[in-house]
């Protein structure tokens, strides 16, 4: 083991571990790409430097400049990290019903934050897309009077390219090669789309499935019966700019309470405390795992750190 020059180069080359108190009594087998385990405690920290990195190439990013973004919290996160060993004034614009905790965060790392009033019948740990919306505005405006850099992870291609070239990489090599099906909730679509795309060329018999709350699942097709859910930073209930449709085979739903109890399955018998859309992704490959064929290899991702949640009712 080799020291690191700064954490940045402690980004990636997270675990994948096989979950098998989980799928014990399953016939196929899941494997959880332990992302939460990045710097920041969550997979955004990959995308955070992509972004930067690339801005800084292209000529975007000057010394002393301010970086802005709409953030979830996550990416936010990443980037305040980032920015801190670059140099950077960080400011992150996100919406009030955000965890608290991402928040408090941001300023721990320096981070300037703008919170932004939900809708009026918002609920706090249910950010919609209209809620969404009012942020990006909000970001847009900040980042013409502050003549700041805006990463605008929604729509920057960089957020596809980082786990194209590292999160997919490792998941081939760490499985060998052996992979049935690959599934990831869906926010800015940039892990799904990086690493389905990645897989794909690989093995295009790859079953890459997206996990999408129940009641949005837009996506998918389907009404939206309720645009609110616990699965913080996916599903918006909006169809993503970084979305690539060829490279997803189906769809995979679950309720706020699958995802609630698959978090909490992980934290006790594996040791694994992680968030909601870990959560999520788990209960989906678990729903798989159940009707696969025998020692089927399903990969899955758990996004951040279960630490970012204390304050909700995940744990309660």
């Amino acid at each position: 083991m080799r020291t690191c020059s700064s954490v940045l180069e402690a980004i990636g080359r997270t675990p994948l571990i096989e979950l098998s108190r989980i799928a014990k009594d399953l016939p196929g087998r899941i494997y959880a790409k332990a992302e939460f385990m990045n710097p920041t405690g969550s997979m955004k920290d990959r995308i955070a430097l992509k972004m930067i990195e690339q801005a800084e190439q292209e000529g975007k990013l000057k010394p002393g400049a301010i970086v802005l973004e709409e953030t979830s919290g996550n990416t936010g996160i990443g980037l305040a990290m980032v920015c801190a060993i670059k140099g950077y004034q960080f400011m992150a614009v996100m919406s009030e019903g955000n965890s608290p905790e991402r928040r408090q965060i941001l300023q721990a790392m320096g981070a300037k934050v703008e919170l932004v009033p939900q809708m009026p019948d918002g609920k706090p740990g249910q950010v919609t897309g209209e809620d969404l919306a009012l942020v990006e505005k909000r970001a847009t405006e900040m980042a013409k009077e502050l003549g700041a850099f805006l990463v605008n992870q929604f729509y920057n291609p960089n957020n596809c390219v980082a786990h194209y070239e590292t999160t997919a990489q490792e998941i081939w090599q760490q499985m060998e090669g052996k992979i049935d099906y690959f599934l990831d909730v869906v926010g800015t679509s940039g892990t799904f789309t990086g690493i389905a795309r990645a897989l794909k060329e690989k093995d295009p018999n790859i079953k890459c499935w997206v996990v999408e709350p129940a009641t949005a699942a837009v996506l998918a097709g389907k009404p939206i019966t309720n645009p609110r859910h616990v699965l913080q930073g996916s599903s918006y209930a909006k169809i993503p700019d970084l979305w690539d449709k060829a490279v997803c085979d189906d769809y995979i739903t679950v309720t706020d309470g699958e995802a609630i109890r698959a978090a909490r399955r992980l934290a006790t018998e594996e040791g694994l405390l992680c968030g909601y859309t870990a959560g999520g992704n788990v209960a989906a490959a678990t729903r798989i795992a159940g009707w696969c064929d025998p020692d089927a290899r399903i990969v899955t991702i758990l996004c951040d750190s279960g630490m970012k949640y204390l304050s909700t009712d995940l744990f309660k």
